[in-house]
């Protein structure tokens, strides 16, 4: 990422509520302007073993904000024997971005995972207004495509497997209506196992499956 980073915008991202998971997706295309900045932004962080969190607005807001938050995270497990709650952590998120009020930091975040009281799932706005995310949410740029869809093919007790088919295709849509959208989808699928991203193959195959 260049020295200007702070000026680049992350776009897309969707976090969808599972029963078993919550599965995490961007696409990877970074903007200043009507400028493609980057086509392989990373938009998908790991806070911690079994929690993610997405990135749409300032590249360089967001790279701070993830490294602030990791810290936190690893402090609070270190001293109290046991991971932060994602409760937890997006109270902290909150209050760090509404101390920010008058200088704020421009980022849409999402945050999800798997941790004691089963799956959550968190969205964040730039003063610190936080909201329980209890199916689906979407971010940035291409959100209004994303959202049609999601709230179309969305249902109650959808799997894991499900919905990061319907986190593809919801990305697929935007890329291919949104100009800042595009160049490749990232998809993270938290359990009570784990962490896992989805390779590159697995997540053409899913497109490819669409057409």
């Amino acid at each position: 990422m260049t020295s200007d980073n702070q000026h680049l915008k992350g776009t897309t991202t969707v976090g969808i509520a599972c029963s078993d998971a919550v599965v995490l997706a961007t696409e990877r295309r970074a903007t200043m302007g009507n400028f493609i900045a980057s086509k392989t932004a990373k938009k998908i962080y790991q806070i911690d073993d079994r929690i993610g969190m997405t990135t749409a607005g300032s590249v360089g807001d967001a790279q701070q904000i993830v490294r602030i938050i990791s810290v936190e995270a690893k402090l609070f497990k270190m001293r109290r024997k046991e991971p932060m709650t994602i409760k937890g952590i997006t109270t902290l998120l909150s209050n760090l971005l509404s101390g920010q009020r008058y200088f704020p930091l421009m980022v849409q975040l999402i945050v999800g995972g798997v941790d004691k009281t089963g799956p959550n799932m968190y969205s964040l706005d730039p003063l610190g207004g936080r909201i329980e995310e209890t199916n689906i949410v979407a971010t940035g740029s291409g959100s209004p495509i994303t959202y049609g869809l999601l709230e179309d093919r969305y249902h109650e007790g959808m799997t894991s497997d499900e919905g990061i088919d319907l986190a593809v295709r919801a990305l697929h849509n935007a890329m291919k209506r949104d100009s800042a959208s595009g160049d490749g989808i990232d998809v993270v699928v938290i359990t009570k196992d784990g962490y896992k991203q989805l390779n590159e193959k697995e997540v053409n195959n899913k497109r490819a499956a669409l057409n």
